[in-house]
């Protein structure tokens, strides 16, 4: 993931800050408890492609 693409990434919900975890592939939205893909290198930034975060899953 280029780091200039990480910092420019927002949530499209919230607009917050994204965590990304490589080994997932996948970015983080800690206040929206929502888990975007990546695939194939790019960030796929849609609500319903997302995956809710479990309760007891660490963000």
């Amino acid at each position: 993931m280029d780091k200039k693409l990480l910092d420019i990434l927002v949530c499209p919900i919230c607009k917050g800050k994204l965590i990304y975890r490589k080994s997932e592939q996948e970015l983080i939205c800690k206040a929206d408890r929502l888990a975007f893909p990546i695939r194939d290198g790019i960030p796929v930034m849609l609500e319903q492609e997302a995956r809710e975060l479990a309760a007891d899953e660490e963000v």
